[in-house]
């Protein structure tokens, strides 16, 4: 089961179906923050669709294809983390991942990134991991700046969100290059 200690009362904790009510709570609450520059959040209207999202994330993490964390503060919600679709026969991944606005700022971000990045590398044995975020998404892009991650790319309108095409940067790491 993946699990990383943080700091300051913070950790890691895989994502379980009894999660749902907390997960589907924390998003309601920053559901206006959150639409500004994630697609699924619309989505997300029940308790339901969050059980289903952690009931997925629970099958890509027993196919060892990834897995979706809780960032917890005790025993509250303060956003999650994940991997996308490990791409195995290329040794790549790509990390995803929101935070509450009463825990940004803190450095709790960049300290879960860290951690899944660790793992990647150390326990996964994967190549590169990517972090994609919009252009406009200052906070964001901070974490894989601070980490050291190469901005690579700029695609072009390659994020569609809220009816507009936004510009999506892609920060990247190479095993031989993290120094964690």
């Amino acid at each position: 089961m993946f699990t990383a200690t943080l700091r300051d009362g913070f950790a890691l904790r895989l994502m379980e179906e009894r999660h749902a009510p907390a997960l589907f709570a924390a998003v309601e609450r920053e559901r206006l923050h959150l639409r500004e520059w994630l697609a699924w959040v619309d989505a997300t209207r029940a308790e339901d669709d969050t059980l289903a999202f952690i009931r997925s994330a629970l099958e890509q993490y027993a196919a060892g294809n990834g897995f979706a964390a809780g960032i917890w503060n005790q025993s509250r919600l303060a956003g999650t983390i994940g991997l996308h679709k490990i791409d195995w026969i290329n040794r790549r991944v790509e990390i995803g991942y929101w935070l509450a606005r009463e825990f940004a700022g803190r450095g709790v971000m960049t300290d879960a990134c860290r951690a899944v990045t660790t793992h990647c590398f150390e326990e996964l044995g994967l190549h590169r991991v990517e972090i994609r975020c919009a252009a406009g998404n200052a906070r964001s892009a901070g974490v894989p700046k601070r980490l050291g991650f190469v901005l690579e790319a700029t695609l072009r309108e390659a994020h569609l969100l809220n009816g507009n095409f936004h510009d999506l940067l892609v920060f990247a790491m190479l095993a031989q290059n993290w120094i964690a």
